[in-house]
């Protein structure tokens, strides 16, 4: 299992973090990877993320794994047949009263996972980080 993990410090609380991290609506507005998420969020529900790699956008059908308010949301995405599964994650811990770290990341298996993350793993990471970038500027305005 390979894995890519960012993380920043956003001057709020996760309360706040959370809000716009959950507010799919409007991730056209402000997320330049994850242009747009349809579904509603919760356990054990199937969304539609679309993202912005490679200068196209790519659709894909998670699973939420786990929806903790303040505190965690996870999805499962996968290619048929074990080839490639992305188990993506964001984790908030408060650091003081007004500032959450956030933890980005996302678990990478399957048969095809060596192959695919040489093509496309440093463009992950950094896609990533403009999403951490973008989402603390939303949320510290």
């Amino acid at each position: 299992m390979k894995e890519i993990k960012t993380e920043i410090i956003i001057d709020a609380n996760p309360e706040k973090v959370w809000k716009v991290l959950t507010d799919n609506t409007a991730y056209p507005e402000w997320n330049p990877f994850i242009v747009s998420m349809e579904g509603v969020l919760a356990k054990g529900n199937t969304i539609k993320n679309t993202m912005f790699s490679g200068g196209k956008n790519q659709t894909f059908k998670p699973v939420i794994l786990a929806f903790e308010e303040n505190k965690k949301f996870e999805w499962l995405g996968k290619l048929p047949l074990g080839m490639f599964n992305g188990q993506h994650y964001f984790i908030l811990e408060k650091v003081n009263q007004n500032q959450t770290k956030l933890s980005h990341g996302e678990y990478f298996s399957g048969w095809l996972r060596g192959l695919i993350m040489k093509q496309i793993g440093e463009e992950t990471r950094a896609n990533f980080v403009k999403m951490n970038t973008a989402l603390k500027a939303r949320v510290e305005n």
